[in-house]
């Protein structure tokens, strides 16, 4: 009898151990099969919404790596990179904001050159590469999709690269720009930046001046997305309350999840709200947990608290590849973003939502801004003027007829309050000769 109960006690474990052991199979096997269908979800869902990204410095890195010799490369497969057009294909980006960038330390200097040469980099892979379609308007945008191309957008990064000239403003809208941000890491005569890298135009009260205004004024008369990132909370107030368009911040995160400068404060984002603008999260680590390294849980933490500030409806995304250096694990370059997306489907994020923030939500932007544009077509371009004084640039040159020999040159002489005091010398001077 003991030996029976024994035996029927081993063979009772021996069926609760493979009894076990099938449940833990099973479990596992559910798991491998949730995990599919999570990404089975977030494949059908980029497909038909496939994300606009609002920021890349590819350009840059053309710039930095290649000379902007498009030549030496193939953009299908570019390394030490972390965008090409594999990857691009392989995240689900259906556009990209292309930054058209230049340094800062170019402002008084050849921005305008510099800018003008990025632009032409951008054009070029974008008209020279099958894949890639140029586009200049929310309906070319909306092709692009139809035809399975990857559209890109321009964006200048950085006011300092029209020089303070609403022509040069203008002539950047005529070669495709569609998007501009008011400062970069610099300050310029006519906005605030968030950076106080550089030590130039420092105001007091006096984030968004006359001729400040006057660029948002013409950037909402050609229909020309007015960016916020990297301008200071102050500025991006002041045109906030100014402009007649949506705006957005490119590349910019929450502010109350990582307090960065770079980032958003929730007040501005109450304030982007009322202006039907637009949010466009960044990935950059040191925006979004304030260190090296993040994960994409920290990220998707930016999207669930703007989302409880202004809801789903106000955010898009914009990863900034190329323009910075740390990403989170598991975002390392553009291929990654359906690993976002279905952190924040796990997340209870619905897909409407989703829908909005991968592409709807800019379409809406664009298509406002272009209506806006409709209506103030009757407004004859701006003629309005930075003094001189307020630009401080001694490349700029004052046109007047050439100058005895010998006597200083135009460029010297008559810029500022001390050209001034020159050209009144060379009066006097010229006077004196003509009457001996």
């Amino acid at each position: 009898m003991p030996a029976r109960r024994k035996t029927f006690k081993s063979a009772s474990s021996s069926f609760w151990m493979k009894s076990l052991g099938h449940l833990v199979a099973i479990s596992s096997l559910c798991g491998i099969i949730s995990g599919y269908s999570d990404r089975e979800r977030v494949h059908d869902l980029m497909y038909k919404y496939p994300l606009i990204d609002g920021h890349n410095d590819l350009a840059l890195q053309l710039r930095i790596r290649h000379n902007n010799r498009l030549s030496q490369i193939d953009l299908h497969n570019v390394s030490k990179v972390a965008t090409d057009i594999t990857r691009l294909q392989a995240g689900h980006v259906q556009a990209q904001m292309f930054a058209v960038y230049v340094m800062c330390g170019a402002q008084e200097k050849d921005a305008v050159r510099l800018t003008l040469e990025q632009i032409d980099v951008v054009r070029r892979m974008c008209t020279e590469y099958q894949d890639f379609q140029l586009v200049t308007s929310a309906q070319e945008l909306r092709n692009s999709k139809d035809r399975q191309k990857i559209a890109c957008l321009i964006s200048i990064e950085g006011g300092h690269s029209i020089d303070s000239s609403l022509p040069a403003l203008r002539m950047f809208y005529q070669l495709g720009v569609r998007s501009m941000a008011l400062t970069h890491t610099c300050n310029t005569p006519w906005a605030e930046s968030s950076s106080k890298l550089y030590n130039v135009y420092q105001r007091r009260n006096n984030s968004l001046t006359t001729f400040g205004k006057a660029v948002v004024e013409e950037m909402n008369r050609l229909g020309m997305i007015v960016d916020l990132s990297h301008t200071s909370w102050d500025t991006a107030l002041a045109v906030l309350n100014h402009s007649k368009a949506p705006v957005i911040f490119s590349h910019s995160s929450s502010f109350s999840i990582c307090d960065h400068s770079r980032n958003v404060p929730d007040r501005l984002l109450h304030e982007l709200k009322k202006n039907r603008g637009l949010i466009m999260v960044n990935l950059h680590s040191n925006f979004i947990s304030c260190r090296n390294e993040a994960n994409i849980s920290n990220v998707a933490d930016h999207f669930d608290h703007i989302k409880s500030v202004i809801g789903a409806e106000s955010i898009g995304i914009g990863g900034d590849f190329e323009g910075a250096v740390n990403f989170p694990r598991g975002l390392e370059d553009v291929s990654k973003y359906p690993a976002l997306i279905q952190e924040l489907l796990q997340r209870n994020w619905t897909e409407y939502e989703l829908a909005d923030v991968l592409r709807r939500n800019f379409l809406r932007v664009f298509e406002e801004v272009e209506r806006v544009r409709d209506q103030l077509s009757a407004n004859r371009p701006s003629e309005v003027q930075i003094p001189l004084e307020k630009v401080q640039n001694s490349c700029r040159l004052v046109l007047r007829p050439p100058n005895p020999k010998g006597l200083p040159s135009s460029s010297q002489a008559l810029h500022g309050p001390k050209g001034l005091l020159i050209l009144a010398t060379v009066l006097l001077l010229s006077s004196s000769i003509m009457i001996e």
